[in-house]
């Protein structure tokens, strides 16, 4: 393993300037303009408001407030999952006032509790490096809502996005009170896209569950469920055969399907489910010949390499392009999407497909954002995502101590979090993102981690106080992860990105 560890590290600060606190130079108060009343007397005019940034795209911002204004379940702290709630008649009532999009272009569908952003990543770009035209529509999404709509590897336009919009609203006038949600009319929007700009196929991304997903109304070239765990409990069912039985439902009759070996709870659901609507299953590490290895290589360093073998395809020895050993398996998945696509007849350039695998970068996933400190970010935000996690971070990642930034959403396996927090990190900071709905109570988790594992931890109000903090307690050997959730990562991501344009200027 590269870990080095030593003693936790202590957050305590000697000599002159230790529990100093800034102040604000007179430069930067805003200046009392002083001017004479009507009998001579001088006083004070009222402290002039600063301006306000010219919004360089009002267009964009109404389209993305004119989104923003429908139901959004990502932001919502219960939600019933139910036909009403969910219901695909009225995605399909969307679709057809919309001409029926999705009916214009190939797709791959992926559902799955982890992995599936990075499955449909690196299948998306394996198609477009093998000289399809690709799009690919994930989410949620960490800084920009155009991460969720690609074409080719790059963000939709603001003004393709603000065309959709002006689009989709007449018809969701006609719908009256049967309004769409934010994610059924932002799914819409993507088929849109993809038809309009006439893509070879789509690699779509599950929304959550599969069975009731907007998305589950496309009749894709394959199907593909990632690892299975504990998460949306309070939705999808709290055991593992509950979750597994609404992922299994976007299985085809005669479309094929594939998945990785799971828990013994899951894959008789797949098998049953499979079964029952005729589609051809494929378990990859059973079914599908696979294997893969950890190694270490001076060009390269610590990685991960797989192979992969089926009737029609042989890939051996390649590097996965994602650190840890999850992103292995993630990486077989969407090989073995790859191998049936082509058994569909899908033409591509195999070879230069095999090669754009190494161009693979997933934003929010194991990415380092900063050297000073050293910082990274990944979007774990289940028990089992953040186990895989710290075990990447072992594997690839040398240092001496690591310190844990962490807000989760108060709808999660918080208990289970907390545990692999415990075992992964040496010293943790619990916070929340301001733009949350459902973020959790810092103190609370606080008390709740250091009265169930004994263990000290901080508070800090925000991502901006918890990094002062992290940064008081390093030294230079050290590391800091911020995870728990897809709000806080990208909180994350915008104040090194702030901190930098700064520096610039």
């Amino acid at each position: 393993m590269a870990t080095k560890r030593r003693s936790q590290p202590t957050a305590k600060r000697s000599g002159k300037n230790a529990g100093s606190v800034r102040v604000k130079s007179a430069k930067s108060r805003p200046a009392k303009v002083l001017r004479k009343t009507a009998n001579g007397a001088v006083g004070r005019l009222k402290t002039a408001a600063p301006l306000k940034p010219i919004d360089p795209h009002p267009a964009y911002t109404r389209a993305i407030n004119s989104l923003l204004a429908h139901t959004d379940y990502e932001k919502m702290r219960v939600v019933r999952y139910n036909t009403t709630t969910f219901n695909l008649d009225r995605m399909r009532t969307l679709l057809k006032h919309l001409g029926n999009p999705q009916t214009k272009f190939k797709t791959a569908h992926v559902a799955g509790t982890k992995g599936k952003g990075s499955t449909c990543h690196m299948l998306a770009e394996m198609l477009k490096s093998g000289g399809l035209k690709t799009g690919l529509y994930t989410s949620p999404h960490i800084l920009d809502m155009r991460e969720r709509i690609r074409l080719n590897g790059e963000l939709i336009s603001r003004e393709d996005l603000v065309a959709l919009v002006k689009r989709v609203e007449p018809v969701l006038k006609k719908m009256g009170a049967d309004r769409p949600t934010f994610f059924e009319i932002f799914t819409a929007m993507a088929f849109c896209h993809f038809a309009d700009q006439k893509v070879d196929i789509a690699v779509i991304e599950v929304g959550m569950g599969g069975r009731l997903d907007s998305t589950n109304v496309i009749t894709p070239e394959v199907t593909a469920i990632t690892s299975i765990s504990k998460d949306h409990m309070q939705v999808l069912g709290n055991t593992l055969a509950k979750i597994a039985e609404e992922k299994a439902g976007i299985f085809k009759k005669d479309i094929p399907a594939v998945t990785c070996v799971q828990d013994p709870e899951v894959l008789p659901v797949f098998r049953r489910v499979a079964e029952r609507v005729k589609s051809p299953l494929q378990i990859v590490g059973q079914d599908i010949e696979f294997s893969y290895r950890f190694e270490i290589t001076r060009p390269i360093g610590p990685h991960m390499r797989v192979n992969l073998s089926t009737e029609t395809s042989k890939f051996e020895h390649l590097t996965v392009p994602l650190m840890g050993e999850h992103q292995a398996i993630n990486c077989g998945l969407a090989l073995a999407m790859l191998d049936k696509l082509k058994s569909r007849g899908l033409v591509f350039d195999e070879q230069k497909a095999i090669e754009g695998l190494q161009r693979v970068k997933i934003p929010g996933r194991m990415e380092k954002i900063s050297s000073d400190p050293h910082l990274l970010i990944d979007g774990a935000h289940n028990a089992a995502s953040m186990q895989a996690l710290f075990r990447g971070i072992g594997q690839h990642l040398p240092y001496d101590s690591m310190v844990v930034i962490f807000g989760c959403n108060c709808d999660k396996d918080v208990d289970g979090m907390l545990e692999q927090l415990s075992l992964g990190a040496d010293k943790v900071i619990f916070t929340k993102s301001k733009n949350n709905p459902k973020a959790s109570d810092p103190h609370e988790l606080a008390s709740m981690y250091v009265e169930r594992f004994g263990k000290m931890a901080q508070v800090a109000e925000d991502f901006e106080k918890a990094i002062e903090i992290a940064q008081r307690a390093i030294t230079r050997e050290d590391l800091v992860c911020v995870t728990g959730s897809f709000y806080l990562i990208g909180e994350a991501k915008q104040y090194f990105l702030d901190k930098q344009a700064k520096v610039n200027n």
